[in-house]
């Protein structure tokens, strides 16, 4: 029961980020589609930069489930977090 509900916050944690990542190219992309902007981001290296923007979301989802006393949710969007940290820092290097 205590997996599941760290996968559930995995999950919305994921799910957060992607969100985040979209708004984010929407806000900074200039007026670009999503592919492109990422693309872009990509060839002049702030890909890792647009990621980390994106997890903003994961805040927000992270102190919802805080409130509502689902602390094993809570662990899973923190999980999550920490999992995009580690992907930045590889697109970094």
């Amino acid at each position: 029961m205590i997996k599941k509900e760290v996968f559930i916050g995995l999950a919305v944690g994921i799910i957060a980020n992607v969100l985040g990542l979209f708004v984010a190219t929407l806000i900074l992309g200039n007026g670009d589609d999503f592919s492109t902007v990422i693309r872009a981001a990509q060839t002049e290296g702030f890909l890792g930069k647009l990621v980390s923007l994106g997890a903003i979301f994961n805040l927000i989802a992270f102190f919802i489930f805080i409130k509502k006393k689902q602390d094993y949710r809570a662990r899973g969007v923190l999980l999550a977090t920490l999992l995009i940290a580690i992907f930045t820092f590889v697109i970094n290097l």
